[in-house]
């Protein structure tokens, strides 16, 4: 792989940890990088529309993130910008506090780079935003913003949230670096709730190092947050970033539904196997199908559930605001019984704890992120069913860009590991990344000239 060390700094392709290298002590490169984002963003947004709202400020801070954009979803409360959730409801909304993770990002230096579109609560209603490598097509969702500013070079690091595929399904439909973390490794206070079990607070990037140093810094807990669960700490060093696990033994999951999965995606798939083979990785095939057969319903039933405790108030008090989306969504939640939700939640928690039993042996299990490509249209976000199963497990994930479809679109991978041991798997990524070498560039799909940078 080539180093981008030598790249110039007004790169789109560049990298977290590349920048800090470049900016070093210098605040004007950094504030001319962050102006250049700005700039660039403001020209974008006619077409990409990824943005709710952008900054004023883009002056740089102190901290170990200094110098660094980062994007918001519109679903994490800003104290100095509007949060409107991706609903009419809170249109102009400015929240009084900033959500946990927003403050932290400021503690840390970071250049807080405005608000990024979601979906209707981050429920299936869907923003304007379009996929920057063909805006006819979907930037899938609900995260849809996050992902199509990173994919397009406006920030190098973008916050989203995943509470089935929000975070891991658009990474790969835009070909970047999706990161969710263990349940509860984030403490999501701010941030607007779906479905409590199971929502999670991520990122995007370029690279799996900038996601482990995203981690590494903001990882936390908050006693307001009644599931946060600590992450063992560690650090990533900006010079070399994380150290790989080399030579991983990996466990193949295909799932049922791999016969729906697109040809081109499954020809993806069996040459990155082939790829990490022939680069010493042990991969095994591995049948869940217990967890497969339930998973789906269970994080459904768990979902609608608390969502309809949500959400039930605020779609009968403001029917003509809410979609229909969400107004299906409380239905289903209020048809379940008080015994089903239960049983789901047991099947939850007795899952977590098998899927390490059924790992042992293997560093992380690799699977697709989703069917294929990004489905043609901005109705429809995408399937979630390769990132459900994880989510309700709480279990780190990450996808890889791995290649194109049959219409130019990016195409990945996901690699997940075991509860609380986000560290070890992304020492797998790292060394995954490493293996594939393929980046998938800067799209071109808004109708722009190449970049010549």
């Amino acid at each position: 792989m080539t180093d981008r060390r030598a790249r110039p700094v007004s790169n789109s392709e560049a990298g977290v940890l590349e920048l800090l290298r470049l900016f070093g002590d210098s605040q004007p490169m950094a504030d001319e990088y962050a102006a250049g984002c700005l700039q660039k963003a403001k020209a974008l947004e006619p077409a990409l529309r990824a943005f709710e709202y952008l900054p004023v400020d883009t002056a740089r801070r102190p901290g170990p993130l200094s110098g660094i954009p980062v994007a918001i979803k519109d679903i994490i409360a800003t104290s100095d910008m509007p949060t409107t959730n991706g609903s009419p409801v809170y249109a102009g909304q400015v929240p009084t506090a900033n959500a946990w993770v927003v403050e932290r990002l400021r503690n840390l230096g970071a250049t807080i780079f405005g608000k990024t579109v979601s979906t209707e609560f981050a429920w299936r209603h869907p923003g304007p935003t379009v996929n920057p490598w063909n805006r006819e097509h979907t930037p899938g969702g609900s995260s849809s913003g996050s992902a199509a500013a990173v994919a397009a070079g406006l920030v190098p690091l973008a916050l989203g949230t995943q509470t089935l595929g929000s975070i891991i399904r658009p990474a790969a439909f835009n070909g970047i670096v999706g990161f969710k973390p263990s349940f509860g490794a984030i403490p999501r206070i701010g941030v607007h709730p779906l479905s409590p079990s199971l929502d999670h607070v991520g990122f995007f990037a370029r690279r799996v190092d900038d996601v482990a140093f995203a981690l590494a810094h903001l990882a936390g807990s908050s006693d307001r947050d009644l599931h946060g669960r600590p992450l063992p700490a560690f650090a990533v060093d900006i010079g070399t970033g994380l150290p790989p696990l080399n030579k991983p033994r990996l466990a193949v999951v295909r799932f049922a539904k791999w016969s729906r999965v697109e040809g081109e995606q499954q020809k993806v798939f069996e040459t990155a196997i082939a790829r990490l083979c022939g680069e010493g990785a042990i991969l095994e095939e591995l049948e869940l199908s217990e967890f497969d057969d339930a998973n789906w319903t269970t994080i459904n039933c768990i979902l609608s559930s608390e969502a309809a405790l949500i959400f039930a108030d605020l779609v009968a008090n403001y029917p003509e605001r809410t979609s229909d989306h969400l107004k299906s969504l409380v239905e289903s939640g209020k048809a379940h019984s008080a015994t089903s939700y239960l049983a789901a939640k047991a099947f939850q928690d007795a899952w977590r704890h098998k899927l390490t039993a059924e790992m042992t042996g293997y560093d992380a299990v690799l699977t697709l992120p989703a069917f294929g490509e990004a489905p043609r249209g901005l109705h429809y976000t995408g399937d979630a069913e390769y990132c459900a199963p994880w989510t309700l497990l709480g279990v780190p994930a990450v996808t890889l860009p791995a290649g194109f479809g049959k219409n130019g679109l990016p195409l990945g991978v996901q690699i997940v590991g075991t509860y609380l041991n986000d560290h070890r798997m992304l020492r797998v990524a790292k060394w995954v990344e490493a293996a594939l070498g393929f980046e998938a560039g800067t799209p071109n799909g808004l109708g722009l000239a190449p970049s010549t940078e």
